[in-house]
């Protein structure tokens, strides 16, 4: 009798171990290179924002990085990866949406997007089936590409990309991070010599992984993502969302930069 008692507790413990896996939710990441995860993180100089996202939040919350290089939020429908994120999508869970560097690229019609009619069909979508699915959508404006003209001015890359998801977001009564502005902020207070250490400004030799060297004004460095990363949860904390519970306390703690104009 006391044999099939421990059994039962032990399947007990198993069941209720099982069950709060399943219940733990997961943040999802649907983007493009700029917070996708990088190959050979050890070596490699380059990180999405969203890659560095696991180091900022607490052990109750999974991070499922999906985006990927090169994608616009129509060719992520078209080569099946939104459906692969559905599939597993569950109540309590986050979507992160953010898309919009890949869409402007009207050489590529399996990329492109006009920004007021396919792109913004395109976010509703994404919107309208992370609800159906019990999920949390958060859309995000693109981060900015750091290009300082010779004023010292930081020019604006994306359009109207930034401005229709802002428009998305406010028509669904979605919660919105501009990303966009955030970012803007950051390169400015940097300046144009100090910016290039959030991104991939390498001179031949510097670094074994570019042995040729390396000007990349739009991903990322690892100091560049986890300041992006911190950044966008500290404003979803700002918001009040749901999500702040489960970000680390040290991060909403830091100060970043002194973005105060």
């Amino acid at each position: 009798m006391k044999h099939l008692k421990k059994l039962a507790l032990c399947l007990t413990l198993a069941t209720f171990s099982v069950v709060s896996a399943q219940e733990k939710p997961t943040l999802y990441l649907i983007g493009d290179s700029t917070m996708a995860d990088k190959k050979n993180p050890e070596e490699n100089p380059e990180h999405g924002w969203g890659q560095v996202l696991p180091e900022l939040l607490t052990d109750a919350i999974e991070v499922s990085n999906h985006a990927v290089n090169g994608r616009s939020s129509k060719s992520f429908i078209t080569e099946g990866r939104w459906e692969i994120v559905l599939e597993t999508l569950k109540k309590g869970d986050f979507v992160f949406i953010q898309f919009g560097h890949n869409d402007q690229k009207f050489k590529d019609s399996t990329r492109y997007t006009n920004p007021f009619t396919q792109y913004r069909y395109n976010l509703e979508r994404y919107v309208k089936e992370t609800r159906e699915a019990g999920a949390t959508p958060i859309l995000m404006s693109s981060i900015v590409r750091r290009k300082f003209n010779e004023h010292g001015t930081l020019e604006d890359t994306h359009g109207n990309y930034p401005l229709v998801v802002r428009m998305v977001a406010n028509d669904l009564d979605v919660p919105f991070i501009d990303m966009q502005f955030l970012t803007e902020r950051l390169e400015r207070k940097l300046g144009p010599e100090k910016s290039e250490s959030i991104h991939l400004h390498f001179e031949p030799g510097e670094n074994p992984y570019y042995q040729n060297g390396k000007h990349d004004d739009t991903h990322l460095s690892y100091t560049g993502a986890k300041m992006i990363a911190s950044l966008a949860l500290q404003e979803i904390a700002r918001q009040d969302l749901e999500l702040e519970n489960y970000i680390k306390p040290q991060v909403l703690e830091a100060e970043i930069v002194t973005l105060k104009d």
